[in-house]
């Protein structure tokens, strides 16, 4: 018996193959390459043409701009690297519309989850409490703007290479996905 292994299917398994390997390169180099989420954005839409005809594309590019633009707001406010929100936008591209909120809502919170945990790990997290209310007093009063010593140009500061809960959240959503019985 044949059995057809349907388009979702396939978008997971590439996201999460393809953040897999950006988490890799992101531990080991501290950097997400430009080839890398450039060959991914291209990946996804590729793909959503081929399963999915023309307008599938479109639909592709849009989540991979949605996904982009939450990303974006946390790097303008100096608490992310670019390659991260390159990242994310090329995963919103192969996943696409339909699985992109949940694809960002789970890489949130489990990036969340693994910042304590750093900061645990490193008796931190005192320190990193007090840092939060200062991101957010600073913030407030001036909008999107880089803290000039809480942001992540500084060396000192822990680092969590962001690709590693973004690889997560996309498995997160694959399995909540074919949990609800959204995938077959």
């Amino acid at each position: 018996m044949k059995m057809a292994i349907s388009a979702q299917l396939i978008y997971f398994g590439t996201a999460v193959a393809f953040a897999g390997c950006a988490a890799v390169q992101d531990i080991r180099t501290k950097k997400i390459r430009n080839w890398l989420t450039g060959s991914g954005i291209v990946l996804g839409l590729a793909l959503h043409l081929v399963l999915g005809g023309f307008g599938q594309v479109g639909w592709s590019f849009l989540a991979g701009l949605i996904a982009g633009s939450v990303f974006l707001v946390f790097f303008l406010a100096g608490g992310m690297g670019a390659g991260d929100v390159k990242l994310i936008t090329a995963i919103g591209c192969i996943v696409g519309i339909g699985s992109i909120r949940d694809v960002l809502l789970a890489s949130v919170l489990i990036g969340s989850v693994f910042a304590i945990a750093l900061a645990v790990k490193h008796g931190k997290l005192r320190e990193t409490l007090r840092n939060v209310i200062a991101l957010v007093v600073h913030h407030s009063e001036n909008g999107l703007t880089a803290h000039p010593e809480l942001n992540v140009t500084r060396t000192e500061t822990l680092r969590l290479p962001y690709a590693v809960p973004i690889a997560f959240g996309c498995l997160v959503a694959f399995y909540v996905g074919t949990s609800a019985g959204g995938m077959q």
